[in-house]
Formats: C-alpha cells, structure tokens, sequence
C-alpha cells in the first residue's frame, strides 16, 4: 500500500508539472536519444510523494462505525497510524438508522466524521442530499473486490465506497431432522409433504416479505428494474412479468400445500424463527444473521446456499452490501479515501472478518480457508455469486410496501398471482411517478 501511494501521488505531481510546460512537450522530437532515467525518475517521485503528503496532513481522521462492530477496525487504524502518522478515531453507530440522520445534522456543522459506514440501498438518497463523495480510486483497487459488491456501490454510473461486508439468504438446516441437505426444491417440496400433518415442517420462508420471495420470482425470470450499463431504470419495473408470476404462483403452492399460516405478515419472522430453534423445522431460508443464536441454544445444523428451483435454476437472493464512504463534508477527502482503501483492502477485510464474522466480497478470500473452513461464511460467499444487489436508487422504497401486500394476497390465497402482482405494478409506478418525478 505504502509503495502504492508513493507512485500514485508522484504520479499526480508529474502531470500537474506537464501540464504547465507544453512548449517543452511540444519541442520533443522522435531523434532525441532514449536514455534510462528510471532509477532518476523513483528517486524523484519518492522525493515528491514525501514532499506532498507531508503538507496538509489532517489532525486526525473520524470514523463514524456500526455498532458494535468497532473491534474490526482497531487492526486497521493500528497500522495505518504507524505508516501515515495521523491519528484516527471511530465512533460507534447503528448504522441502518442512526448514521444517515446524524450526518445530515452534524455534517454541515463540521462536526461529522470523514469517514462512514452505510447500507448500499442507502446510497442512491444520500448521494442526492449530497451526503457521501465520490471516490476516486484505481482499478487495481476496486479489481480486488466481486463485480456485484462493487455494483452496489455504484449509482448513477459513479463509485461512492468500497464494499465492507455482504449478505444474502442461505439455506440452513437443522441436522437432527435432515442430515443431510437437499440440492433441490423439488425434493424438498416432497420432503416437507411426508412432515404433513406433524407438529414438523421440512422448511419454511417469509416468502411474503419480499426482500426473500422476490428470490423465488427472479429466479423464474421476474425483476425489479431493468437499466444497461449499471444504471437502473425506475421506468422499467418487472415485477408483474411472466416470469414474476410463475415465480409466485410457486410461493402460493408451498402456502397452500406446506406452511403454517401463521408466518405470513409482521409476526412471521419470530414464528418462523421460534419454530426452528424449538427443533419443529427441518430447514429454513434465513441470513447470517442467524447464525449468532443457533450458536447460542447449541443447535447442530449446516448452512449452503440455495437450492435449485423447478425450473433448473438457482434463486436470485438480494444480496445487501455495507460500505466505506467518504463524507461530503470532509475536508480531508483525499485522506480520507486513503484511509477507505486501507481499511478496506485484502489484508484487513481478513482480520475484519476473523473479528466480526461479517464476510468480505474480497475475491482471494473466498478461497481462502479462513472462509472456504467456515460452512457459513462459504454459503454466503457462494450465494452472493448468485445473488444482485437490492436497488439503491431512491425509488425502491416505492417497491417494498405494494409487494408486500402482493405476496400476502398471494400467500393466503385472497389473489391469484397475476392480478396481485398487476394491481402492485400499478401502485409502485404511480407512487414513482408522483414522489420521484424530478430525479
């Protein structure tokens, strides 16, 4: 990284002094003899990298963490305070809620942090309330990470932070009732029919939330919005194509035929949860998350990534991204993006991960056997190949509430598929239209 930064700079500096001699540039001529001024040329820019980082070095630089997750940071500040020399302090937050509205008072005032921690589906409105910079970073920085982590933090055709952690839904099953997972929803479907009539489910899924049922959907071929090149198109909405309600009328089947009626709607979490840490459920689609209480009661179970659906293919889980952001309101930027790269780099995404179990999307460290021995952290890796990032333009918070009311209908069998999903087409692109017209 050191070395890195050296030539980086200097670089900066070389083209800076180019550009304000051009008459020198222009005079040069194919006859002039080429001679070897390399071992020259590093002496200089080492010189100048010296020279340049040593002026306006901030006094210290601000973290603003998620909560309690701050002990995968000390590593990291350890070792860039010893090779930079300033000093950096973090600060704890919930970061779903509490970092997003805390910066919007305090940045402004000067008061905030350089440095953020957010969500990716939180980017797309924070960059339009001028909240986060963009970054400005070389490819063989962002070549480290998955091309979908890097996809998240990207809106608008520009990159807003390096990916920190990520998760997606994964299969998890309860070795004492399935010894040994299934490979595919078929045969779990006859699974869970053999359960019938127990106190026992072979599986369950709140597949009327639709952060999990829109897996089922897309993997039938529905989607959320369409767009090319990474930039998401709020005017083309798939929610209510063929390949959606193919996708839900496969939902309303495991309704209908397997589960309980009472994991649909708000307390459907915790039922689904409660079932299977009393040993009822054979299996269930959950996220790593989970992991901390089943560890906790003891439970023997096994963690892989989906199985493949009906129609051959996998489900297309959402998969969340956190990142590191620079604040708008920093006026260290350039540090600060220094101090998002090292954080974020190879070497401490490892010792992040050994401290808070969060998984990196750091390509190398998929193989490594710090993830490929932990069962979990290997599902969730694998999943997130198979998975797309949740929308972060602002408009996906139209989505959430109407599919919801869709997948409800669906689940208990008050609408048939198609007409439910038509009547949450309708309302998403209404609600579009009239909250977000101007962006």
């Amino acid at each position: 990284m050191k070395n890195w930064l050296l030539l980086t700079i200097a670089m900066l500096v070389i083209g800076v002094l180019a550009a304000c001699a051009p008459e020198r540039e222009e005079s040069a001529t194919a006859e002039e003899p080429e001679t070897d001024t390399t071992e020259e040329t590093e002496t200089n820019e080492t010189e100048k990298k010296e020279e340049v980082t040593e002026a306006d070095k901030p006094e210290k630089l601000v973290v603003w963490e998620d909560k309690d997750k701050g002990i995968g940071l000390d590593a990291a500040i350890a070792s860039f305070e010893e090779e930079f020399g300033i000093p950096v302090e973090y600060r704890e937050m919930d970061m779903a809620t509490e970092i997003r509205e805390q910066l919007r008072l305090d940045g402004p005032t000067g008061q905030g942090p350089d440095v953020v921690t957010l969500p990716h589906d939180q980017i797309g409105q924070v960059v339009i309330e001028g909240l986060i910079a963009p970054l400005e970073v070389e490819e063989t920085v962002t070549g480290i990470y998955t091309e979908s982590s890097i996809a998240a933090q990207t809106y608008d055709g520009k990159l807003y932070g390096l990916p920190k952690a990520t998760e997606t839904p994964v299969f998890i099953y309860n070795k004492e009732l399935m010894p040994e997972p299934v490979a595919t929803f078929d045969e779990l479907f006859k699974f869970s029919k053999e359960m019938a009539g127990t106190d026992q489910y072979g599986f369950l899924a709140l597949w009327d939330n639709f952060y999990f049922g829109n897996s089922i959907m897309q993997g039938h071929g529905g989607y959320v919005f369409g767009g090319e090149d990474g930039v998401q198109d709020s005017q083309d909405i798939g929610v209510n194509n063929e390949g959606a309600v193919e996708g839900a009328a496969y939902i309303q089947q495991w309704y209908e035929e397997i589960f309980p009626s009472g994991i649909i709607g708000e307390s459907g979490g915790s039922a689904k949860d409660g079932l299977f840490q009393e040993g009822k459920v054979a299996s269930v689609m959950d996220g790593p998350w989970a992991f901390q209480g089943l560890n906790e009661i003891g439970m023997d179970y096994g963690v892989t990534p989906l199985p493949t659906l009906p129609n051959g293919e996998y489900p297309i889980t959402f998969m969340g991204v956190k990142g590191w952001h620079v604040s708008n309101f920093s006026q260290n930027k350039e540090w600060a993006t220094i101090l998002v790269e090292w954080i974020a780099n190879e070497e401490n995404a490892k010792i992040r991960f050994e401290e808070t179990k969060e998984i990196p999307p750091v390509k190398t460290l998929i193989d490594d056997p710090i993830i490929a021995e932990d069962e979990g952290a290997q599902a969730v890796a694998i999943q997130s190949e198979r998975a797309i990032p949740m929308p972060n333009i602002p408009e996906m918070a139209e989505v959430w509430e109407p599919m919801a009311q869709a997948l409800q209908l669906i689940a208990t069998g008050d609408s048939e598929p198609q007409e439910a999903l038509e009547e949450a087409h309708s309302t998403i692109s209404s609600q579009i239209e009239l909250n977000h017209s101007g962006n």
